[in-house]
Parts: C-alpha cells; sequence; structure tokens
C-alpha cells in the first residue's frame, strides 16, 4: 500500500466516511496488515480517540495474525445477535440512536429469525448517522419510524426496549454518541430496559478522550460571534444500564467489566 492509498484511508476514518467502531477497526488492520510500521501503528491510533476498539484490534496483533483479527469481529456478531435475539419479542417497538453495526446487525438477525418488531430512531445530528441506520433496516425489512433528535422522549414512551452501540465501554460506564446520555435518562426514568449490544473489544481499561469535532459539521456557516461546540461522544453511566450483550453473553455491567479486564 502506497503512501497516498494509507492518506486516504486515514481521512476516510478520521471524517467518518467508514461508519461504526467495528468498520474503523477493520480498516485501522487492514491498513496496518498492509504497512506494517510503527508510524502508520501511531497514526491509526490517533485518529479515532474514543474508539478503543480500533486501538485493541491493532494491539491484538502483536499476539494473532491478521486473518485471526479480522474473523474475530464476524465471530463476534453471530454470538451477539442470538443473544440479542433473547431480548427482541414479537411485537415490541424497539428504539435506537446512531449506526451501530453491532446493533443494526442484531436488529437484522432477529427480521431473519421471524422476530416482528418496529424500529424508532433518531437522526442522530450533525452528521445523519440515525439516517443510515434507518435506510439499512428499512432495505431489511424492517418497519422504522425516524424522528429529529429532539423527538426521542416521545419516541422511547412508545418503545418497550431500547438498545445502544458504544463506541467505548469504561469502568463505569459507556461512550456513546450524543445524546445517549439523555437517552438513558429517559429510558431508566420511564422503566424502559436500556441494553448496550457491543463487541468486548470496546472495552477500555482507563477514561478515553471524548472527541471534539470540527463546528462546522454543526452550522457550517456560523456568525463569527456565535461560539458552537460540536461534541462527538458522550458518558452513560453504568446504573442506567440495564445489561451489556457482548460476545460474552447478556451480562449485568460490573459483571462484563470483571470479566474484560481478564482479557484487557
Amino acid at each position: 500500500m502506497n503512501k497516498d492509498e494509507l492518506e486516504s484511508i486515514y481521512r476516510d476514518i478520521k471524517e467518518i466516511k467508514i461508519q461504526g467502531a467495528t468498520n474503523i477497526a477493520k480498516a485501522a488492520v487492514e491498513a496496518y496488515i498492509a504497512s506494517p510500521t510503527k508510524e502508520n501503528k501511531r497514526k491509526l491510533k490517533s485518529l479515532r480517540p474514543t474508539e478503543p476498539m480500533l486501538s485493541n484490534a491493532l494491539n491484538f496483533l502483536d499476539k494473532y495474525n491478521g486473518e485471526e483479527i479480522l474473523s474475530h469481529f464476524s465471530k463476534s456478531q453471530e454470538k451477539i445477535n442470538k443473544f440479542a435475539l433473547r431480548l427482541i419479542k414479537n411485537g415490541m417497538n424497539v428504539y435506537t440512536h446512531c449506526h451501530s453495526t453491532n446493533v443494526i446487525k442484531a436488529l437484522i438477525y432477529a427480521k431473519e429469525n421471524r422476530r416482528k418488531f418496529e424500529v424508532y430512531n433518531t437522526e442522530t445530528r450533525p452528521l445523519f448517522q440515525g439516517r443510515i441506520a434507518a435506510r439499512e433496516l428499512a432495505a431489511n425489512g424492517i418497519k422504522v419510524t425516524t424522528s429529529v433528535d429532539s423527538g426521542m422522549f416521545e419516541l422511547i414512551n412508545k418503545s418497550d426496549l431500547v438498545l445502544l452501540g458504544a463506541d467505548a465501554i469504561l469502568k463505569s460506564g459507556i461512550i456513546n454518541k450524543i445524546g445517549s446520555e439523555i437517552i438513558a435518562e429517559l429510558a431508566y426514568d420511564h422503566n424502559k430496559p436500556l441494553y448496550v449490544i457491543a463487541d468486548s473489544w470496546k472495552f477500555s481499561p482507563r477514561n478515553v478522550e471524548i472527541e471534539e469535532r470540527d463546528f462546522h459539521e454543526v452550522w457550517n456557516n456560523a456568525p463569527k460571534d456565535v461560539k458552537v461546540i460540536n461534541p462527538a461522544f458522550e458518558k452513560v453511566e453504568s446504573k442506567f444500564i440495564r445489561g451489556i450483550v457482548s460476545e460474552y453473553g447478556i451480562l449485568r455491567f460490573d459483571d462484563f467489566v470483571k470479566k474484560a479486564e481478564k482479557v484487557f
């Protein structure tokens, strides 16, 4: 892989043209395999500081070969799908936010296994990843209702189950797309069970940096006297999370952390 090709991958990861923590990690591993230098690994790790899955996958290349690393993602998803299926019942309304590969694939798997349910989701400004999720779900025959982010209260109220992905799982909670914290608090206050669907490789024993993205994504031509902020993620405390659905199974948050700490 030449320098121009590497730079193209760097841009695609940085600019979120590659969507989802799993796809980002895959792209990073493939880029490193093609150019296995310390500088390339350092650069790849720096692109998305809120994505420990990227760093974990690259670190595991010290123990396993590229094929083993890449096969982990599909094998883990297969297990996640089967565990998540236990949560999704016929007639349910399922609420989700942003675009999580783990969540989307689990929902599609449930549809393929004859679960009849509807998905509610929010469009997820400023980059509208929720619209990407809605298109993908609808293309697989799943009924979807989408709202602007500020309409989340009504959709959560109508839902039976809330499924969020995670960009990072910490010892005390998760880091996920902005909007996830209020979703979690609303679900908790209204007794809507919230589960996080995520590969265990998203676990980080250390705190991660919350990525602040270019404000032009929010308001490209903002007046010069208006300050625009664009935090891409926020933390959801573990007390709001009913369980973590990973390749380990459906576990309470603390039980998941104890298991993950033995690996990472």
